[in-house]
């Protein structure tokens, strides 16, 4: 054996085994999650003492179980993850009865009694290809699936269009982020006005780029199944975290008032979670001061992004005698960098002014992010 034929042996050997524990891992999660949402519709159904609890149910079971993993919007994700997939534990069985721990499966079984009526999922597709196939498809998408990705799924609320993009999934396996595109560019829709439906689905699969270990990795639901550090919890380049680790330094070097308040601070806006790069909070200006870094050319969706967290602030984390919160994006590319301030809904002059002495100078931030990125 040939000295590079041993490294891609020992590497491929490493990658295999960490991709089926993570494959094993989040196959746990995605059970545990199903059964959580079964019993909790269990018993809204027939609980005997649900009428007490009512619809502080959800509430009521996260302030007593007490998990960052079963806080009550994950509850309500879980709810509807069984709702939609009524039946998946049930198809799982069927297919593999070693898929849950004996401990687990058997008291369970027994209490499962799910008739195949039940289904929600509508037995009709836009191809001859799901029109003849049966619940059974369920089971691969089960075992191939990371849990993020059905979070995306059960939000359609059109059946059919549900299974589509369940089918998408099987056939290409995108990542979370390419799903979330897919679905919010009217794929389905657009594909239902073709010609022809297959040609078009083929086409459409030679354009995803199929999803990989470490972006499952990515999922705040993996993290927080295992109660990690949630740091690990925002997609960001290694060069984002190189500049943001500099960035923070930086700007607390500068004085003039900035405190730290957190990085990658996670916010949950609806039933979804959000990252903010750099939270500080500014005394003399009394005002929260959230910074956001991208790796590339400004688009109308940063801005969007960074004034959405703005508003969150203001609604949220703002004090009375608080002045509102300053948006810093910071965006790079190789041919340029751009600065922008974006204040959230402030008329007062004075104020602007103010910060505008307060707040590193434009200049200032540029030269630190062109250093930076000579040097790294």
């Amino acid at each position: 054996m040939k000295f590079e034929k041993l490294i891609n042996s020992i590497k491929d050997t490493s990658q295999r085994f960490q991709s089926n524990t993570v494959k094993a891992i989040n196959l746990n999660l995605t059970l545990r999650n199903w059964m959580v949402g079964y019993y909790i519709f269990e018993f809204e159904q027939k609980g005997e003492d649900g009428a007490e609890y009512g619809s502080k149910i959800l509430p009521a079971i996260a302030k007593k179980i007490d998990l960052k993993s079963l806080a009550e919007t994950n509850l309500k994700i879980c709810r509807q993850f069984y709702i939609c997939y009524p039946l998946l534990l049930k198809i799982a069985l069927q297919n593999n009865k070693e898929i849950l721990p004996s401990s687990i499966r058997q008291p369970l079984t027994d209490e499962l009694q799910i008739n195949n009526n039940q289904s929600l999922i509508i037995r009709q597709s836009l191809t001859d290809e799901l029109k003849n196939q049966d619940d059974s498809y369920l089971y691969n998408l089960l075992i191939t699936t990371s849990f993020t990705h059905f979070v995306e799924i059960i939000r359609i609320e059109d059946a059919t269009k549900r299974r589509f993009f369940e089918l998408l999934v099987l056939k290409t396996t995108p990542s979370v982020r390419e799903l979330q595109r897919q679905i919010n560019t009217l794929t389905y829709e657009r594909l239902g006005l073709t010609k022809d439906s297959l040609e078009a689905f083929e086409q459409l699969k030679n354009k995803i780029e199929p999803t990989n270990t470490t972006d499952i990795l990515k999922s705040h639901y993996f993290f927080d199944f295992l109660n990690l550090n949630q740091t690990h919890l925002i997609e960001e380049t290694e060069l984002e975290q190189a500049l943001l680790h500099h960035l923070q330094k930086f700007i607390l070097e500068l004085g003039n008032g900035f405190c730290f308040g957190a990085r990658q601070k996670r916010i949950l806006i609806g039933d979804e979670y959000f990252f903010i790069d750099l939270v500080f909070y500014h005394r003399i200006l009394k005002c929260h001061i959230i910074v956001e870094l991208k790796t590339e050319k400004a688009n109308h969706e940063h801005i969007g992004q960074l004034k959405t967290y703005l508003q969150f602030y203001k609604k949220n984390m703002m004090q009375p005698t608080d002045n509102p919160p300053v948006g810093l994006l910071l965006v790079t590319s190789q041919n340029k960098t751009l600065v922008e301030y974006a204040v959230a809904d402030s008329d007062k002059e004075l104020f602007v002014s103010q910060y505008l002495l307060q707040l590193p100078k434009k200049e200032q931030l540029v030269d630190f992010i062109n250093q930076e990125l000579k040097s790294l």
